[in-house]
């Protein structure tokens, strides 16, 4: 599995008054998902009020963070290595301030510093708001005479604060999509899963809260966002029940639903685009299928991840589903919106996965007929029930086979989806100028289908009309058709 890699770009001074090349800098990596690269950005946010510049070069930084992941040991592993090569660095610039944030801080905590003597400080998943002020304190402390190293390091990893979302008097820099989160956290404890451990149970932020962020972001011109959520469609099921007199919602016992949270975003002039990661089978409702119907901005795409296509497996991994549950919730979806496609993630090599288990997820994958397909390995992680009482019992030699046998099933249905629209016109919102190619677009069709077609970059932020001419399993290529 590759992590991504996200590096600081160099941006121009917030609020505080003072020219860019006197500011301290800031430099943040982070590497994973896309809640770490929400938190990164707020990140540089809360430290540009503070009177800092970012900068996408290490070597200018006078503050370099790690936002880090921990879905994967590989992902750890990268991260660590990372983390060394700042050691020289660090030894040449001892004023520089070295700090590691996010899951695989939330997880080893201390150990940072014992395998890496050169990071200053800690910070866990819900603790980046206060990073500007541990910088600060930091700072401080080196000028206190007499202070030993161990004194000088701050470590704050509690889980007990919501991180506080503060956009006002900053300035949005990632162009036209932005990524907002609704909700932290996870209820379910899926037994293969550290999320719950990195980042604690579920907290759903407001209704108006949110709206305020989007409308915020759609003014900094912001055109499409996607919604964030370990399991986005539980948003609001920590709500408390709405009491007798008030308004209540589509949720469960009136409280407010993923379904309100649409349609209230629905509503704001200048949003083109909604796109939501990541579903759950036991959430998907009537009422957010409505919802989605009714919704023209939401992308008729869903990354709703069965994981694996046996009932014992998924009892193993204590996914709270059954196939013919999921079944059952998918045609309810299907019924409503018919043009939705379906995005799914697959675990091969779980503990005891026997032959015909893996074959019920190869079999399970085509009837579902999933149009985006991730697979993994097992990998067990520390701290999750699967690691603690279940034996790895699958040997890395079946597990690649596996993955590569679900692999191909995967490209089959997905060049089967895509060849459908061989010869047909379909509108694409334009994302993006390839970086490959400056003369090549990229965009997305409303069902999540990937599109590349010749044009210019005044198209990007706009719906554009192509003929598909040529297919693969990812994605589709074509020509404008008319003025587009």
């Amino acid at each position: 599995m590759s992590i991504s890699r996200h590096l600081s770009s160099s941006s121009a001074q917030g609020e505080a008054q003072v020219s860019d090349s006197e500011a301290p800098k800031l430099h943040i990596v982070t590497f994973g998902c896309q809640m770490n690269k929400y938190d990164s950005s707020l990140v540089e946010g809360r430290f540009m009020k503070t009177g800092y510049a970012t900068t996408d070069q290490a070597d200018e930084a006078d503050v370099i963070l790690f936002n880090t992941c921990s879905v994967r040991d590989h992902a750890e592993e990268r991260t660590w290595s990372w983390i060394g090569e700042l050691k020289k660095l660090k030894q040449k610039r001892p004023d520089l301030v070295v700090g590691v944030m996010g899951c695989m801080a939330q997880r080893v905590e201390k150990e940072v510093f014992r395998r890496a003597g050169h990071v200053d400080l800690v910070a866990g998943t819900r603790q980046f708001q206060n990073l500007p002020r541990m910088v600060a304190e930091l700072m401080e402390r080196r000028q206190e005479p007499g202070r030993l190293p161990k004194e000088m390091r701050l470590l704050s990893t509690e889980m007990g604060d919501d991180p506080q979302v503060d956009r006002e008097g900053t300035e949005y820099t990632g162009g036209s999509h932005a990524y907002l989160a609704i909700m932290r956290g996870c209820d379910l404890n899926c037994t293969y899963c550290i999320v719950p451990t990195t980042r604690g149970r579920v907290r759903s932020r407001s209704i108006d809260d949110l709206e305020h962020e989007a409308r915020w972001l759609v003014d900094q011109g912001v055109q499409v966002l996607t919604l964030l959520g370990q399991t986005v469609n539980s948003y609001g099921e920590d709500f408390a029940v709405p009491g007798e007199g008030t308004l209540s919602g589509t949720g469960r016992q009136g409280r407010t639903s993923l379904a309100d949270l649409l349609r209230r975003l629905q509503e704001i002039d200048g949003l083109q685009r909604i796109r939501l990661i990541t579903l759950h089978p036991s959430y998907l409702t009537r009422a957010l299928g409505e919802a989605l119907r009714d919704c023209d901005k939401v992308d008729r795409y869903l990354p709703l991840p069965a994981q694996a296509g046996s009932d014992a497996l998924l009892k193993r991994m204590k996914r709270g589903y059954t196939l013919d549950l999921y079944r059952k919730r998918v045609d309810l979806l299907r019924e409503l919106v018919p043009d939705v496609e379906l995005g799914s993630d697959w675990i091969v090599g779980f503990c005891g996965e026997t032959e015909d288990e893996f074959q019920g997820s190869i079999d399970f994958l085509e009837e579902q007929q999933f149009l985006v397909n991730y697979i993994f390995k097992y990998d067990p992680r520390p701290g999750t029930r699967s690691e603690g009482e279940r034996l790895d019992d699958i040997s890395t030699a079946i597990k690649k086979e596996r993955n590569q046998r679900l692999l191909k099933a995967a490209e089959r249905v997905q060049r089967a989806r895509y060849t459908r629209y061989l010869g047909q016109q379909v509108d694409a919102w334009v994302d993006s100028v390839s970086e490959r190619d400056p003369r090549i677009l990229l965009g997305r069709t409303r069902q999540g289908m990937a599109v590349s077609f010749p044009g210019t970059p005044s198209l990007v932020g706009g719906m554009a009309a192509i003929k598909i001419a040529e297919t693969t399993p990812y994605g589709m290529g074509g020509s404008p058709v008319g003025g587009s």
